[in-house]
């Protein structure tokens, strides 16, 4: 009966003891760690190659052991990522060019019947500045007897000037003597003598010069025909007069029963509250219907009989015959809340001439912001609106020119509206405001003032397409009782029946309009779409390859960041501190090689711990058990 010592452990416990502790190891050597990292770029993209979605990444992996396929493979699998990303970029280009579509739309409804203006063609010789006036066409008739042996008649005037005017006439003989209608040969601008032999009149040019303050600049303006200078420098010298009346275009001297004889719309009579006045230095009285946004017409039916419908005067009487050269009236159709401007969109009615206009609405909306450069109410404009009326952008480039010609000349040109502060250029107070005038507007339209530039296109736009009939009227058989009613009606005597009136007639065609409109051509999901569409092409993959990609990415820069991690603190292993006491062991990596049965990776584990340690990174292998067994 041996006894058994204190303090030892029977051989069967020992070994039950031994492999519970062996099942412990296997369980943690078997725990999988909560990030992996391969351990090499080899190892990271076979596996990408091996799993992945991707069309022809597999076989980078299965020809691995055949080079030249391999090689193969791998050129046209780069090559194919090199093309896809090319089409990329060309559909990125073409997003960001942010192109558009246009839609059009036909709309049929009842239509606002738009603004139409009707001027005279008869500058009118307002009492204020008619001495005025009658001197100028004395120092014209002068002149034109000089250049061309032409003795003009005059209208008849009174002659007598009273002795508070004769200063006042002084002054403009002064003024034109200054700037004087003379002939030019070729380049070079001389004045001919009274005793000047005569030469050929096709070797001449005619024209005036126009100097600086100083006299050291001067500004040629030449024409080639007489007729054209003749009416230029007249009506230089004629807008000089009127800036010289206080107010003068708010002089009203017009006679609507005068100019028109009928105004029906819709069947029903026009009246004065209707239309609206104003005075045009070149085109006489104009007269603007349908202007009044409070009660604007409506087209009840399309046709000639459901329009506006004038009957006007087209004898000249009291005219300009060197400012107005033709007879008729002139006719401009608009949108409300716009000015007319009569030089651009406007075109003559002849005497004796029915004129039949229809019109068909047109609307036009564009896109801003990154589509395109208009502009909603011209509030982003760098112009300031001298027109009390909406944003256009012919109303942006005449207050622009204006603007620029107060900054530069000191004074406003006539023709536009008068800047806050500013007066109207006026020779008897702004000597060379001519030779400014001339020199800027060559400069205006060369568009070296970048008023072309700065003026954009409203977003909104409405149109009218205009198409236009004519016929005589009226007619042989019926003009005497026409004319007798007329003269009768309006008191007034037609001295020249076949030029004396001329109807009108403005109306719709249809009530259909179009409509213009703008819309993306390439969206975000039209970009999208068509990305996929390339990535399907070239890869016959999906959205989740993508995220296949992108991890493999991320992958790389981990494991390079492992990498270098590793390789740094090995380099701090090569020269260690000396050890201290009260310090743990926190070996982040080991060098040794793993066993060859080991997986190449190795395991990032979450250990709790007094102090962070890296051993969680050692890769495991048989070699551990090893050193178990040595201990």
């Amino acid at each position: 009966g041996g006894s058994v010592k204190e303090g030892k452990m029977p051989d069967g416990e020992k070994t039950r003891q031994g492999k519970q502790e062996e099942e412990q190891q296997q369980k943690e050597e078997e725990r999988e760690g909560l990030i992996e990292f391969y351990s090499s770029y080899q190892e990271l993209f076979q596996f990408f190659c091996s799993n992945t979605t991707i069309h022809g990444a597999i076989r980078l992996v299965c020809s691995k052991k055949n080079k030249m396929k391999t090689a193969f493979w791998s050129v046209l699998f780069f090559l194919t990522f090199g093309l896809m990303y090319w089409q990329f970029g060309i559909l990125y280009r073409e997003y960001f060019s942010y192109p558009v579509s246009l839609n059009l739309n036909l709309n049929s409804d009842r239509l606002i019947f738009p603004a139409v203006t009707l001027c005279t063609l008869n500058p009118y010789r307002y009492s204020a500045i008619r001495k005025k006036l009658d001197k100028l066409d004395q120092i014209t008739h002068q002149t034109l007897l000089d250049l061309y042996d032409y003795n003009m008649s005059l209208p008849r005037s009174d002659w007598s000037i009273p002795s508070t005017q004769k200063r006042s006439l002084r002054s403009l003989l002064h003024n034109v003597q200054r700037h004087p209608l003379q002939r030019q040969k070729r380049d070079n601008l001389v004045n001919l003598p009274e005793n000047s032999p005569s030469v050929d009149k096709n070797d001449w040019k005619i024209g005036f010069v126009l100097c600086s303050e100083n006299n050291k600049d001067c500004f040629h303006q030449a024409y080639s025909s007489g007729v054209d200078a003749v009416r230029e420098w007249y009506s230089f010298h004629y807008i000089n007069i009127l800036a010289q009346v206080p107010d003068a275009k708010a002089l009203d001297e017009s006679d609507f029963e005068n100019f028109i004889y009928a105004c029906r719309f819709n069947e029903a009579t026009c009246d004065k509250a209707n239309y609206t006045h104003f005075h045009h230095p070149l085109y006489g009285n104009c007269y603007t219907f349908n202007d009044n946004s409070s009660s604007l017409w409506t087209s009840s039916l399309p046709g000639i009989n459901n329009g506006l419908s004038l009957v006007v005067r087209t004898e000249q009487n009291d005219f300009i015959p060197l400012l107005s050269t033709v007879t008729g009236a002139r006719v401009m159709v608009h949108d409300q809340n716009e000015p007319a401007f009569m030089d651009d969109g406007g075109f003559n009615v002849r005497p004796g001439i029915e004129t039949s206009i229809s019109m068909r609405k047109e609307m036009t909306v564009r896109l801003g912001g990154s589509y395109s450069d208009c502009t909603e109410d011209g509030s982003d404009v760098p112009v300031q609106n001298l027109y009390s009326s909406r944003y256009t952008e012919q109303v942006c480039i005449r207050s622009c020119f204006q603007l620029k010609m107060v900054e530069r000349c000191g004074c406003a040109y006539y023709f536009y509206p008068l800047p806050e502060g500013a007066e109207y250029c006026d020779y008897t107070k702004h000597v060379s405001w001519g030779y400014c005038y001339y020199k800027l507007l060559a400069e205006f339209k060369a568009d070296v003032l970048g008023c072309f530039h700065k003026c954009r296109k409203p977003c909104k736009m409405t149109e009218y397409r205009l198409s236009a009939g004519y016929s005589r009227w009226p007619s042989a058989v019926s003009e005497d009782w026409v004319f007798y009613m007329l003269s009768q009606q309006n008191k007034y005597n037609i001295t020249s029946k076949r030029n004396g009136v001329a109807k009108v007639n403005i109306f719709f065609e249809e009530w259909n309009y179009k409509t213009n409109g703008e819309s993306p051509a390439f969206t975000v999901v039209t970009l999208l779409s068509q990305l996929g569409n390339q990535w399907s092409l070239w890869f016959g993959s999906s959205v989740l390859s993508v995220m296949e990609l992108a991890e493999l990415i991320l992958d790389f820069f981990a494991i390079t960041f492992i990498l270098a991690f590793r390789w740094f603190r090995s380099r701090q292993k090569l020269s260690p501190p000396g050890p201290s006491p009260n310090t743990h062991d926190n070996t982040a990596f080991q060098d040794e090689a793993p066993a060859a049965n080991a997986p190449h990776r190795f395991t990032v584990e979450a250990v709790v711990t007094t102090l962070p340690s890296y051993n969680s990174l050692e890769p495991h292998g048989p070699s551990r058990d090893g050193e178990a067994g040595h201990e």
